[in-house]
């Protein structure tokens, strides 16, 4: 008797232990070993079940945009009660999935547009951008600085503008020349729109997309470069100078947690939107995980000097000075400032205003030294 009360015990406790777990699921626009966004994803998902015993997890990866609605009720259907869907393409398709499972809840990356049961999330690099350019616009010797971008969106355009305005901060002639490739997931597509730049004197490169590809192939030709959303140094250590480094983790345990204890429910979520920066240690600047700036380009960074309240600086210093203050729990510096204008002389940042969440993620213009085709540029 005393042995069948502990098994249907012990049933009962493992039956409770099951229950008790939150399965959340997370869908990919690309292959877990682009080296990029998608991995990261993955890498915080990773941290996430293992940091929190509660949590079950599972992922779709390489999920067209168009198709996230089939995939989302598959998931649903196998039991997830929350879905991170990883891409701004998703969004109708999330909001449209939503009305459909009003009790599961929804977080989607980049969005800008929520609903009771859908939250958005962003671990965000402008800050990083704009130190990175600060070193860009040191290093170039031809004033010509690329950048191979993904999508016109709001997103990668916001990336692009503070990026140039570090360069220009530091080269006021400096130019961004911008090719877009209208993939997140394209090699080919990534190697051909940095062959092009090389070709137009470009000797520095960042980007916007899911591969290491422009730093190899801008390696092959001597030209520095930044990583982006995972550390790249390995793939170029004598010409990555440094990069923007994604912790999707820190975000994915926060709102996990959330949900777990129910302050996030399928009925309030229509005002939770993550904005993270540095202050929240959702993102950090380096060639490699605590390697600000590859020691190797140290040296020339330090002896490069720019205008800062009229005084004259070592960029390294400033990189350094910033990347500190932004990093504090109250910066207070940041580079959309005013008074910013666009390349067209359109004041777009009045002058002692910072921009607002609102414009920063809606932004369309193009900043001073950005050149190329702008899809959606304001007239």
């Amino acid at each position: 008797m005393k042995r069948w009360i502990f098994l249907l015990a012990l049933a009962l406790g493992l039956a409770l232990g099951q229950e008790a777990k939150l399965k959340a699921c997370f869908i990919y626009v690309g292959p877990i070993g682009d080296a990029g966004w998608t991995y990261a994803h993955d890498v915080g998902r990773k941290k996430a079940e293992a940091a929190l015993p509660w949590l079950e997890t599972k992922y779709v990866e390489s999920v067209p945009e168009a198709q996230v609605v089939p995939v989302i009720d598959r998931l649903v259907r196998e039991g997830c009660r929350v879905v991170f869907a990883t891409s701004f393409g998703y969004m109708d398709g999330v909001l449209e999935a939503a009305r459909k499972y009003p009790d599961v809840i929804f977080a989607h990356a980049t969005g800008i547009k929520r609903a009771p049961n859908v939250a958005t999330y962003m671990a965000d690099f402008y800050q990083v951008y704009y130190l990175n350019g600060l070193a860009a616009g040191a290093l170039t010797k031809t004033g010509k600085v690329g950048y191979v971008a993904a999508f016109p969106i709001p997103e990668v355009k916001r990336h692009i503008n503070a990026f140039a305005l570090g360069v220009r901060a530091v080269n006021p002639k400096a130019q961004v020349l911008v090719r877009w490739i209208n993939a997140w997931y394209d090699p080919a597509k990534a190697r051909e729109a940095t062959e092009a730049l090389l070709a137009q004197g470009a000797d520095v490169f960042a980007f916007t997309e899911d591969t290491p590809t422009v730093i190899q192939t801008a390696a092959r030709k001597g030209a520095y470069s930044f990583g982006h959303y995972t550390p790249m140094l390995k793939f170029a250590p004598d010409h990555v100078v440094s990069g923007q480094i994604v912790h999707w983790d820190v975000i994915y345990i926060d709102f996990l947690k959330k949900v777990r204890e129910g302050v996030y429910t399928p009925k309030n979520l229509e005002g939770v939107d993550y904005f993270w920066l540095l202050q929240h240690k959702a993102v950090e600047m380096g060639a490699d995980y605590g390697v600000p700036i590859n020691p190797k380009h140290v040296p020339l960074l330090k002896a490069a000097s720019m205008t800062v309240g009229g005084k004259k600086v070592a960029v390294y210093d400033r990189i350094m000075a910033l990347l500190k203050d932004m990093s504090s729990p109250k910066p207070t510096f940041d580079p959309f400032t005013g008074p910013i204008r666009d390349r067209k002389g359109v004041v777009r940042v009045p002058a002692g205003r910072k921009a607002t969440l609102e414009e920063l993620l809606t932004l369309e213009w193009a900043a001073p030294g950005v050149v190329g085709d702008w899809p959606g540029e304001p007239k």
